[in-house]
């Protein structure tokens, strides 16, 4: 495998997964009555808990994002240069 390879992998890794954070995010905004019925149905909880858990799970899927797939992409940008 090629730096160039593995470069144009965490690229489009970034790519999908950042697609899959908007539709995420554009879901539990424009259907956050569908979401919280759904998980609200299924674990018993009240809505303000869904939408501070479902929070919570966005934060760290960006933050896992960055440091596993941009981060090293720029890195591996900065050492082919």
């Amino acid at each position: 495998m090629t730096i160039e390879l593995i470069r144009g992998v965490l690229g489009w890794c970034s790519v999908i997964n950042f697609g899959l954070f908007a539709l995420s995010c554009l879901i539990m905004k424009l259907g956050h009555k569908f979401v919280y019925k759904m998980h609200g149905q299924w674990y018993d909880l009240p809505e303000e808990k869904v939408a501070g858990t479902l929070y919570s799970v966005m934060a760290w899927y960006k933050i896992s994002i960055l440091m596993f797939n941009v981060v090293p992409y720029i890195a591996f940008c900065i050492i082919t240069k």
